[in-house]
């Protein structure tokens, strides 16, 4: 799975990355955030339809179906698995009509070492920042605003991966947005062939502190390499 991600571009870098208006990104307030978690809003590139321009949309993270009662109606899944989401019911219109491109340059796991787990930053060895395929979905209360919320895509673990984690989000290639975003509803199942690992050559990873395991901290030290110096819970930085 996906539960925390960092997102420290600036505003321009984000809208490189995501082809899209600059003057848009900052008017939407992006700010450096080295922890971004479930239930926090967060920046997605969305593209109703091929000849629609591409938008920057603030969506909740956890994912709430249209049909549903409400976000108190039963759990609210932050991530699908690619494998499966276009035929689970929570997911299966959005794969085909509401797809969305997440952006961040880096994001987190936890690797089991006896009673305790450690963090580690996963991030791309050559480019600043990256795009996740997610999923995205409208909510519209019998009263008030409507609630615009969605869920990451994962896919099995690459050979960088694998020794912490069985799963990771799914990292779309520049030159599959624009398919990702605006692929009609009858071409949708092709695009399982996007939803790869991605390759581990490309990647780096490090452990950092166990700070991040809190939602209310953020911060450039939350994205250190750090190491145990005991089996309990004091760290250091590494050199």
């Amino acid at each position: 799975m996906c539960g925390r991600f960092t997102l420290t571009l600036t505003p321009e870098e984000t809208a490189r990355l995501l082809a899209l208006d600059a003057a848009l990104d900052a008017a939407l307030g992006l700010r450096p955030r080295w922890n971004i978690a479930p239930g926090q809003d967060l920046p997605a590139a969305v593209q109703e339809s091929p000849d629609a321009p591409r938008t920057l949309r603030n969506l909740n993270w956890g994912l709430v179906p249209r049909w549903s009662r409400g976000p108190a109606d039963g759990i609210r899944p932050i991530n699908a698995r690619a494998e499966t989401a276009a035929d689970k019911p929570a997911f299966r219109d959005a794969f085909q009509r509401r797809r969305c491109l997440i952006p961040a340059d880096g994001f987190y796991e936890w690797q089991r070492m006896g009673g305790r787990k450690q963090p580690w930053l996963f991030r791309l060895k050559d480019e600043p920042g990256f795009a996740m395929a997610g999923l995205w979905e409208t909510w519209t209360p019998p009263a008030g605003s409507p609630l615009h919320t969605c869920a990451l895509l994962t896919t099995d673990a690459n050979d960088l991966m694998r020794p912490i984690h069985d799963r990771m989000p799914v990292i779309l290639h520049r030159a599959d947005f624009e398919a990702w975003l605006t692929a009609a509803p009858e071409a949708a199942p092709a695009l399982h062939d996007l939803l790869r690992p991605y390759p581990a050559d490309q990647m780096t990873a490090w452990p950092v502190s166990p700070l991040v395991n809190a939602p209310s901290n953020d911060g450039p030290q939350l994205a250190e390499p750090c190491e145990p110096t005991d089996p309990g819970e004091q760290y250091r930085l590494l050199d």
